[in-house]
């Protein structure tokens, strides 16, 4: 179990993974030594996986950002393994979620416009196995976060 200290420093680091040991230590009322021994054994238990730069999709010239509802033509052990390989190699896709309902992965996936979607799809995703496809496009962003709720 978390105690408040250690969940605030999650909470601290949610928001600015890059705020200096004194500033975080400052915020959580601990010692500079005590909060960086606490980050450590955050780390160390698995709570911190890692460190991470949120970049702007607009500038790097992928701000097509679409989901995909993907049917495989087979549901066997060895077409979700092979599907599950292929998607790691993908560069355009973010996200990967094997899910429960009428289809059996949702991928978040981000392109540079329509026209290298529609490549993107013929010449990647539709080799690795998949049946069907439903595209959403994002018209709108609406919340967009990586903060995990902590109670």
């Amino acid at each position: 179990m978390l105690d408040k200290i250690s969940k605030k420093i999650l909470m601290e680091l949610q928001s600015d993974g890059r705020i200096s040991n004194v500033e975080l230590a400052a915020r959580v009322n601990l010692s500079p030594a005590a909060c960086l021994e606490r980050v450590r054994k955050l780390h160390e238990s698995g709570y911190i996986m890692g460190y991470t730069a949120q970049l702007n999709p607009q500038l790097l010239d992928v701000s097509l950002l679409v989901f995909i509802e993907v049917v495989l033509d087979r549901t066997t052990p060895e077409v979700f393994d092979a599907f599950k390989q292929s998607v790691q190699l993908i560069p355009e896709v973010l996200e990967c979620h094997m899910v429960a309902g009428g289809f059996d992965y949702l991928v978040k996936a981000r392109v540079k416009d329509m026209a290298a979607y529609r490549e993107f799809l013929g010449k990647t995703l539709l080799q690795k196995g998949v049946r069907e496809t439903h595209t959403y496009a994002v018209m709108e962003e609406v919340k967009n976060t990586t903060k995990l709720p902590i109670k």
